[in-house]
């Protein structure tokens, strides 16, 4: 039986143009699960505030890191979907899709189903589980799966943020630039949250962000807590690369407004400049390819901002992009997914 593989990432333009950009944060945030109000107000901050102002200037960002090929989130989709279909083989058919944008999760669907697909692996490619991309982009696959083609099996792939084959493969793209770049201090930068979206998946309510110490270890109460697996993470990467007990330090970005995870990285980088931290590497753990917050906000902007804070060079990490250690990890991923009988089995959508 044929199996489908649809790698799904966050999504970009079409274009760095604002017409083509406000068309793509229309759908990113109109997304209830992305921002998470009412829809009233969800529409009226999008409407009134957002879709106004930001196209223009977010377009002006995209322009600064658009390749001749294209959107590089996109070029490097394509080259990791065509690495991981050799590494399959036959018995394989792999397509790549974006949960905003195009190629739209409806023609990555379509594309395995006119290939005589019975069974489709789903691999949101997002390290650390979050319910604004990891639940947003199962449940979306599902209720496309359920609308164009009733009765496929799915099976979706976990958050990976502690899988040997992306670690392993994160490693081996870092340890080259770390050798050459000879850095004072490592500072791992995931992309932010509100905070209130982890905190919501505490059960018990009393253990996320209650305390200093709360994402030291993934446990039972905190599994699904996107800082822990975030912290996780930067543990076990700080351990494959040998770095020294404070050599590194762990932040997170591109926050929109009060109320996101800490610490900042524009601050925080800021902090190690004052410090005296001269030459800084940064890695990006919760991105799987480079993109606008890799290559714009820390490749370019956080790299001005240390350099006139007094630090001499901010060396950007490469994400995984289309490394052959990332191919393999991803084969490894998909390869170990198991079908249970029955109809389409999907993931738990609560």
């Amino acid at each position: 039986m044929k199996r489908g593989l649809l790698l799904v990432n966050l999504g970009t333009p079409d274009a760095p143009g604002t017409a083509e950009v406000r068309r793509y944060l229309a759908e990113f945030l109109n997304d209830p699960l992305v921002i998470d109000m009412n829809a009233l107000g969800r529409w009226l901050l999008l409407h009134l505030v957002i879709l106004p102002r930001r196209p223009a200037k977010s377009a002006e960002l995209y322009r600064r890191i658009w390749t001749e090929e294209g959107s590089p989130l996109l070029v490097h989709g394509v080259a990791l979907a065509a690495g991981v279909r050799q590494a399959l083989g036959a018995g394989f058919e792999v397509a790549l899709a974006m949960r905003y944008g195009n190629p739209s999760i409806a023609a990555g669907l379509a594309e395995l189903k006119g290939k005589g697909v019975a069974e489709v692996v789903v691999l949101p490619l997002y390290p650390q589980y979050a319910t604004s991309t990891t639940l947003s982009t199962v449940r979306r696959v599902t209720e496309v799966a359920a609308r164009d083609w009733p009765g496929v099996k799915l099976e979706s792939v976990p958050a990976f943020y502690d899988h040997p084959g992306f670690l392993d493969a994160f490693a081996a793209v870092a340890r080259p630039v770390l050798a050459q770049a000879r850095c004072d201090h490592v500072l791992f930068s995931f992309h932010g949250l509100p905070a209130r979206q982890v905190t919501r998946l505490d059960p018990t309510g009393k253990h996320c962000l209650k305390k200093d110490t709360c994402c030291d270890q993934v446990g039972a109460v905190n599994r699904d807590c996107y800082r822990a697996q975030s912290m996780a993470t930067a543990r076990l990467l700080a351990a494959r690369l040998e770095l020294p007990e404070g050599g590194y330090s762990v932040s997170f970005q591109s926050r929109l407004g009060k109320g996101w995870l800490e610490p900042f990285t524009d601050v925080t980088v800021l902090e190690l400049a004052k410090k005296k931290v001269r030459r800084l590497a940064v890695l990006c753990p919760a991105f799987v390819a480079d993109c606008l917050e890799t290559l714009e906000e820390i490749g370019l902007r956080a790299r001005e901002s240390f350099q006139k804070a007094g630090g001499e060079e901010l060396v950007l990490v490469p994400s995984l992009n289309a490394h052959p250690a990332w191919v393999a990890g991803v084969a490894h991923l998909v390869r170990a997914v198991n079908f249970g009988p029955g109809p389409a089995s999907g993931p738990d959508l609560t």
